[in-house]
């Protein structure tokens, strides 16, 4: 790395966002060497504090800073890895959602993103002083220092090869005999085991002189059968393949490449005639693109309604004109069942983005986008931050989906507003779609911020599904019985199988039991480190939290009197399917939920195997009810409509109205028609009723009435402000200090609270909320510095203080 000045012309500092809680970037001097290598958008690794840490560059000035500088170590992009727009993007997110850039630019670059840390010991002077004193070593650490006598060696390395080194090790480095330094190196992809690692011949004038019999064979092999090859397929036929393989990498005489392989290509089925609001739907889209200009467009478009064609031949003619796409969709398990299409009418030229890939995975498609080489983006919200060039058209699926909101870590974004931001930058449409369409979005196309497309009847004009509401306090009295399911639906469930059809049952709730209390003195069991109940989970035989996975056994005798009157409440999805089970024996049975797909690939493996007519039921939580498209499903059940009315959000109905919609949609998609049974305790409530009646029209206008007369959105910004501590005292006494600083809060602006949060302890932390609603996004936003600028005066921890502008969920 060259010293002295840096040469005329070139920067002389560099201004990086680093991944720390500080709302600021951090000015480092160039290096003579480096300085023609730094451009803003480019990684580079830089001293921070104690720690070394990777950053992105901001800007390159001349601006000399009136304190001393360090300067970057070393510089990791070739090409910038955030171009010009996705910069620009960043300081929007930081801005809007109150979070520091550095933590902005980190959650926009590839996880991980090939970089890692790996601690590497050496031998001091004092070490190898003590290492000639001795004959012979003899003991662990003597043999440690052996090994470090040569060269510098891991951690890791020395905790493998030497049996209980690492005590000896931390007392080697208290005496001073060897250092250990922590290093950020870049991860190499060939390892990954995610990937298909490719070898071919490349310098065959560089092979060693003296090849050993392996490398020998490999040479042959390749020079007889030229191009690349599977090396892991060559070790069938000897062992140490990719062993010599990687041998002669080294020296050049052969290339080793990671391909990864995330979807597959499949015969395209033939295309049919769109009707004609999927055509008007179309032709709207294709004249914004073709005008190179910004718009918001929604389609609303009830289920089976085509809207996943209109979005398909929209990217076609996108690509035709030579610019990118970017679709969305809100949960990775939706991304299966969609990326086969797409790489079947965008042959290599498809990327996926979402958090379920491998590192190795996501470094490998974020630079095929970054080259030009994926033009087409497939993703969730995530993939907003995919480095796409010349961005032409964006969709975003089910837009109304709480999963396209982050929610931890920061920034706390929604990837459908980041989405149209991006958009609107690139002159780019956007085009978000729902069969039940947010309030807030459906209001900004009925006040002309958006464009209003409709799809009011489904393909082929088939029927949306009968619903029929189930009155449970009805069964009840007639029955005189608790039954998890009605006699309507155990009838319907027997017709449905008699017919060699399929259903889906859907509960919203995970586990066996929702709740175990005492019936001697109504002690319930609750997580140690939440105030919340434990979920009993009958297959692994233990009482799990939801919030923080903390798991204990069932108890035999109440913790708080003794007794044995040990009595579980509540029903979850497991519940229903051993209930299903024994009502109908017959019937082949599946369940989909977080519990049964924590295994990579079980979501696609379950759903596959539906679809394919293997299971005759399907049951589980909301992943159920969005996005699947199976013919044979002819009836839907759902078991408790009311589970989401009780809970303390403005938006608990409309989330019911969305989720009972939704799930209906799943039924009558194919030639034969569809039915509904919904069990409810409250049959008139509007959100269940205006369901069932599939009158998305009259619960927008129920709603708006409601959300207007208490100052909730569209009307008003919402934002929130969290204090937490795992100290209850000093949590009180942040937030007092806190609603002190903010009183009286800006004319035009409500502020209320401090309250505790609907879940007040959550992992071992107290929490108390503010709740902010304003006329006036600003307004938010400069309360929202306040707060955090308090938080910084009084140099509070930096988990302390959480603020969420847009929150979907207040629990």
């Amino acid at each position: 790395m060259g010293e002295g000045p840096v040469p005329e012309g070139l920067p002389a500092y560099c201004d990086a966002a680093v991944p720390v809680p500080v709302d600021q970037a951090f000015t480092y001097s160039l290096p003579r060497g480096l300085a023609a290598k730094v451009r803003p958008g480019c990684r580079v690794v830089v001293p921070f504090g104690h720690r070394t840490l990777s950053g992105v560059v901001l800007r390159t000035h001349h601006d000399t800073p009136d304190f001393e500088v360090r300067p970057i170590s070393r510089v990791l992009d070739e090409v910038p890895s955030l171009t010009t727009e996705l910069l620009r993007l960043a300081h929007w997110v930081a801005g809007y959602y109150s979070t520091p850039i550095g933590e902005v630019a980190k959650a926009m670059l590839p996880a991980n993103n090939q970089l890692r840390y790996k601690k590497v010991v050496s031998l001091t002077r004092r070490g190898r002083r003590e290492l000639d004193s001795v004959m012979m070593p003899v003991g662990i650490a003597m043999e440690v220092l052996a090994s470090l006598s040569k060269r510098a060696l891991t951690w890791t390395y020395l905790l493998q090869k030497h049996r209980g080194a690492a005590k000896a090790l931390r007392q080697m480095q208290a005496l001073g005999l060897v250092t250990v330094e922590k290093k950020l190196v870049s991860a190499d992809p060939t390892n990954s085991r995610s990937a298909l690692l490719m070898v071919e011949a490349s310098g065959a004038g560089l092979a060693p002189e003296k090849p050993s019999a392996g490398e020998r064979w490999l040479l042959d092999y390749l020079a007889r059968h030229p191009g690349r090859h599977d090396v892991r397929a060559l070790a069938v036929e000897r062992s140490d393949a990719v062993r010599m393989a990687r041998r002669l990498a080294k020296c050049g005489a052969v290339s080793l490449e990671a391909v990864v392989e995330l979807g597959r290509v499949e015969r395209e089925q033939d295309r049919f005639q769109l009707t004609q609001s999927q055509q008007t739907a179309l032709d709207a889209i294709d004249r914004i693109v073709s005008a190179v200009r910004f718009k918001t467009l929604l389609l609303h478009g009830v289920t089976g309604s085509g809207k996943t064609e209109v979005y398909l031949r929209a990217i076609e003619r996108v690509l035709e004109r030579g610019r990118s796409a970017l679709y969305m969709v809100p949960e990775i398990a939706l991304t299966p069942a969609l990326a086969s299409q797409f790489f079947t009418r965008f042959q290599g030229r498809t990327a996926l983005l979402h958090s379920g890939l491998s590192p190795t995975q996501r470094a490998e498609q974020w630079r095929a986008i970054r080259s030009g080489q994926a033009k087409v983006v497939l993703g969730t919200r995530s993939a907003v931050f995919a480095p796409l060039s010349d961005l032409g058209l964006v969709v975003v699926d089910e837009e109304h989906d709480g999963s396209y909101k982050q929610s931890e870590p920061a920034p706390r974004y929604n990837g459908r507003d980041v989405a149209i931001v991006r958009a609107r930058s690139a002159k780019a449409a956007v085009v978000i779609g729902s069969a039940t369409p947010g309030l807030e979005t459906r209001w900004n196309a009925e006040t002309g911020k958006y464009e209003l497309l409709t799809m009011p009847h489904r393909i082929n004009q088939r029927p949306l599904p009968k619903v029929d509401k189930v009155d449970m306090r009805r069964e009840f009295s007639e029955t005189g019985q608790v039954r998890l399911f009605s006699r309507a639906i155990v009838k319907a469930v027997q017709q449905c199988l008699a017919r060699r059809e399929q259903a889906i049952i859907l509960l919203n709730r995970r586990g066996y039991s929702t709740h175990v209390l005492c019936r001697s003195c109504g002690e319930r069991v609750e997580c140690e480190n939440c105030s919340v109940t434990l979920t009993y989970h009958k297959r692994e035989k233990h009482l799990q939290c939801h919030y923080c996975d903390y798991s204990r056994p069932i108890p035999r005798r109440c913790d708080a009197c003794g007794k044995q009157y040990m009595h579980f409440h509540g029903s979850g999805s497991e519940k229903v399917e051993d209930e299903l089970r024994r009502c109908f024996p017959e019937a082949s049975i599946a369940r989909l939920d977080r519990d049964t797909v924590k295994a990579k690939d079980a979501f696609e493996t379950i759903l596959s195997a539906f679809r394919a007519g293997d299971y005759n039921l399907l049951v589980g939580t909301q992943m159920i009810a969005k996005g699947h498209d199976i013919p044979n499903v002819t009836l839907v059940c759902v078991i408790d409509a009311d589970v989401g009315l009780g809970l303390p959000d403005f938006r608990a109905a409309e989330r019911t109205f969305q989720l009972l919609t939704q799930v209906a949609g799943r039924a009558g998609r194919g030639e034969k028609p569809g039915r509904v049974l919904m069990q409810t305790m409250n049959p008139d409530h509007y959100a269940i009723d205006l369901a069932a009646g599939h009158d998305y029209d009259a619960f927008y206008r129920r709603e708006l009435n409601f959300r207007k007369a208490l100052w909730y959105p569209p009307f008003t910004s919402v934002a929130t402000i969290l204090v937490r501590s795992s100290d209850l005292s000093r949590a009180m006494a942040m937030t007092s200090a806190l609603d002190q600083h903010l009183r009286p809060p800006p004319k035009g602006l409500r502020l209320i609270g401090p309250a505790s949060a609907p879940v007040v302890k959550v992992r071992t932390e107290y929490r108390f909320q503010f709740l902010i609603k304003a006329l006036d996004r600003r307004a938010v936003g400069q309360l929202l510095g306040q707060a955090r600028g308090l938080a910084l005066q009084q140099e509070w921890p930096p988990t302390a203080l959480t603020v969420d502008v847009d929150p979907t969920d207040f629990l």
